[in-house]
């Protein structure tokens, strides 16, 4: 049976990604539809919606992602995060579509030093975490036919991300100041639209929770050194680095996921952070 999937949140980074990948797809029929087009914080909009469309497939990519601004705006941000999929897994539940949802590192404290597995504890220290931790519980909590994917530092060509306020400062010859202090893994979300696709494709039933990054790990100064480095801007800039970079939200010192579960679905494959970066700049050339 040829599958039905909706996307939403589709004129975001991660669903412009899957709009790019979905012609390697034809056996799976795609419905994309913007914040503007499908607000998932309206219930019953989402309930018309599919009370109307015979969905398999809800791919949730709306997210409040705006880690500094949801601190002084946190009942926005819940709204998005949380309530809103809250909405989802119900209409979900009641249409019988499995749901595919995106959750973050930034569940946990950061104070553990080796990767985090999905059965470690969570403890979000900002308001952003706390948000997409309330939605993950939503989910597991009202639905049975769910992935929720765990995923990093997730970065492309599109939308607002650190690889291109990189690229954009280089451009304007602006110094840079990058902060040493986090340990992660950037995550080229082309990588993370293919895999989710693919679970799709293989028809999976191994429900659950799944981390998916890129392999390795590094911190964020080292993250825009390689990217300056492959663009061949490394000289022209001014590059420093600091232990102590003031944010308003707190961030997780290290915040490195296991992709150990993911990797034992045979179909997926992951790659270094610093290979997903070259295929990204080779890809946009």
């Amino acid at each position: 049976m040829k599958s039905t999937v909706l996307i939403t949140g589709a004129n975001g980074q991660l669903g412009m990604c899957l709009q790019d990948a979905a012609p390697n797809y034809p056996e799976i029929q795609f419905v994309f539809k913007s914040k503007e087009e499908l607000d998932i914080t309206n219930a019953q909009d989402l309930e018309t919606f599919f009370h109307e469309n015979g969905f398999t497939h809800c791919i949730n990519t709306a997210a409040y992602t705006n880690v500094e601004k949801a601190e002084s705006e946190p009942e926005k941000a819940f709204e998005i995060n949380a309530d809103a999929v809250k909405n989802l897994a119900i209409v979900c539940r009641k249409y019988d579509v499995t749901l595919l949802h995106i959750s973050t590192d930034y569940v946990f404290d950061g104070k553990k030093q080796t990767p985090y597995t999905e059965s470690d504890q969570t403890n979000p220290i900002n308001v952003y975490g706390e948000s997409k931790l309330k939605g993950e519980q939503y989910i597991q909590d009202l639905l049975e036919k769910y992935f929720i994917f765990r995923t990093s530092w997730l970065y492309s060509q599109y939308g607002h991300n650190f690889y291109k306020s990189i690229l954009r400062m280089a451009d304007e010859g602006k110094p840079m100041t990058i902060t040493t202090e986090q340990i992660g893994t950037p995550t080229n979300a082309n990588d993370l639209a293919r895999a989710i696709l693919e679970v799709i494709k293989q028809e999976n039933t191994q429900f659950g929770l799944y981390h998916f990054s890129n392999g390795g790990e590094t911190t964020w100064y080292d993250f825009a050194k390689e990217i300056l480095e492959l663009h061949q801007k490394l000289d022209s800039v001014k590059l420093v680095q600091t232990n102590h970079y003031r944010t308003f939200a707190q961030r997780p010192e290290y915040s490195v996921l296991d992709n150990g579960r993911v990797k034992r679905l045979s179909y997926l494959k992951t790659v270094h952070w610093k290979t997903a970066l070259s295929q990204l700049i080779n890809q946009c050339k």
